[in-house]
Formats: structure tokens, C-alpha cells, sequence
């Protein structure tokens, strides 16, 4: 993969395609593009994995505007998903939106969690960071190596390729959190009354998706 100017890609061919046809990325001069590079950068197979993911369904559906459930869920994902490993209490937690035992009871837990943020879209608005930034968490097996640890990038990366999928991604497998709520990534949440807030720390309002265990 290389990447090349917006300028390269011809009118009427769609992005994904493009990329797929020719192994090159066209790329802008912002934010978006830069973070969106440093994805490729850094998580190779999972990101060409969403391109073939992509290009498969251009090839289906027709081309360019078209869309449809996976090519929306592909879209979600690079754009703005988390990735969790941590222990299963704390996923619990999470899923359910229990937010005082999340951020309150367990806060010590979150020594033993990785966060990684994979959306380029997410990692442009925390640029200028706001309380209800909010990311689509995916979870990722507790089996994978601690961030941080020998090899573990390559194999988040591998196991992404190998995992993400229509029956993966269309399900909607994600489950929601405030990102500044995160213990030590924001000064303000170490008052616990920062999580007081509903408008953004908000209920669950409806079962968490079933994919919730690994």
C-alpha cells in the first residue's frame, strides 16, 4: 500500500475500489486522512481486510452510491470503533451501561484494560476534545497480548483480519462509551460526579447485542 494525492482518483471510480484496484490510498491534507493513515500504518491487514470487505460489495450492490447493511457497518468501524480487551466484569459493566459500578466500584480494574482507538473519525474529534465524544466498542479476546507487551500489534491485527465480517459487523456488535469517561484519560473524571451526567453517560434503553462475551 502507498498513498497518493485526492487528485489521483479518477472521477466516478468509488474510494474503496480505487484502493482495492491499485493498492494506493488517495489522501488529503487534513486531519481525517492523517489519522486515517496512520490506521493503515499501523493495523495493515485489518484495514485492507474493511477495503476488501468494501470492494466486494461495491462489486455486488453496483458501484459507486451504493450502500446497503455491511457497507454500513464497514464504514462504522473504520470510522469510529474502540477496541476493548479487559476482564469480563468490566465489559459487563459497559454493556450495560452501568456506569457508577463501571467508573466507580471497578475504576481500579481499568489498570488491567486496553483501550485502543481505531477510527480515524473519533481519533480527529478528540482534536478537539468534547464530554460526549462516544465510540463503538468492539471487543477483543482477553487471549490477545496486553498493548504494550511482545508482538501484540501484530496480533490484534491479525485476529481482526481474521475476524471481521458480514455476520461479525452487520449484527451490530458494539457496545458505547463516553471516551473521556476512561480513568486518567481526562482530568474532570476524577470527580465522580462527572458521571452524573445522563445526557451523556446515558441508561441502557435496550438489551446490549448479544455478541457481548469471547
Amino acid at each position: 500500500m502507498r498513498f497518493v494525492p485526492q487528485a489521483a482518483l479518477p472521477e466516478g471510480v468509488a474510494y474503496e475500489q480505487f484502493i482495492f484496484d491499485t493498492l494506493q490510498v488517495p489522501t488529503r491534507e487534513n486531519l481525517h486522512d492523517f489519522f486515517n493513515g496512520l490506521m493503515w500504518l499501523q493495523f495493515r491487514r485489518a484495514k485492507r481486510r474493511l477495503n476488501l470487505l468494501q470492494a466486494g460489495e461495491l462489486a455486488r450492490l453496483g458501484g459507486v452510491g451504493t450502500r446497503g447493511p455491511l457497507r454500513d457497518a464497514l464504514t462504522l468501524f473504520d470510522e469510529n470503533v474502540a477496541l476493548f480487551r479487559g476482564p469480563d466484569s468490566l465489559w459487563q459493566a459497559l454493556a450495560h451501561k452501568r456506569w457508577q459500578e463501571l467508573f466507580g466500584r471497578q475504576r481500579t480494574l481499568w489498570a488491567q484494560c486496553d483501550i485502543l482507538l481505531f477510527g480515524h473519525a473519533l481519533l480527529e474529534q478528540l482534536v478537539q476534545p468534547f464530554k460526549s465524544i462516544t465510540a463503538h466498542v468492539y471487543r477483543v479476546p482477553e487471549a490477545l497480548p496486553a498493548m504494550g507487551a511482545p508482538g501484540w500489534q501484530a496480533a490484534w491485527d491479525d485476529w481482526l483480519a481474521q475476524d471481521l465480517g458480514e455476520t461479525t459487523l452487520v449484527p451490530k456488535p458494539y457496545v458505547h462509551l463516553p471516551v473521556l469517561g476512561v480513568p486518567g484519560w481526562w482530568p474532570e473524571n476524577a470527580d465522580p460526579h462527572f458521571y452524573d451526567d445522563t445526557s451523556v453517560f446515558r441508561p441502557l434503553r435496550r438489551p446490549p447485542p448479544e455478541k457481548i462475551t469471547i
